[in-house]
């Protein structure tokens, strides 16, 4: 399996947002430190602020927050959110499959269980689950420099 690039700008979107929690950030920031397209971040930002993952705040000292709480952010949702348009094979399609095996291939039914298991997994995780005392992330997605205090064990 593999995640499209607007799912994986989605997350490290929203994993900025909750290392920076309570700030507002620019997307230019998110774009340089995530080394992303500021014209795909644009289109990523659109659907996570239009589905209330995050808030767009516009104008001089705008930019973009967390809408809710990283704890309250399901992983999963962002993944659906992202992916769900996406088939995972041609016969998934409902539009341009070709394929004449796909009424009687059982390999179908496994990738279909498997593919719903991995959703499933990824439904119980949260936002808060991937920054929470993750200090090398932090230490990657901060603006500021990191007291030495801050990542201590």
């Amino acid at each position: 399996m593999r995640l499209t690039t607007r799912t994986n700008l989605a997350v490290r979107v929203l994993m900025f947002c909750a290392v920076h929690e309570g700030r507002i950030v620019r997307s230019a920031q998110i774009a340089e430190r995530c080394n992303a397209s500021p014209h795909h971040l644009a289109q990523v930002v659109y659907l996570l602020n239009q589905r209330g993952f995050v808030r767009a705040i516009r104008g001089r000292a705008g930019g973009l927050e967390l809408a809710r709480p990283a704890a309250r952010i399901n992983i999963g949702e962002v993944f659906e959110l992202f992916e769900s348009g996406v088939p995972f094979a041609e016969c998934f399609s409902d539009t341009g499959n070709t394929c004449p095996l796909t009424d009687a291939c059982r390999l179908r039914t496994g990738i279909a269980r498997a593919v719903a298991a991995f959703y499933a997994e990824m439904g119980t995780m949260t936002l808060e689950d991937l920054v929470r005392d993750n200090c090398a992330l932090a230490a990657l997605m901060t603006l500021e420099d990191l007291p030495e205090t801050a990542c201590a064990v």
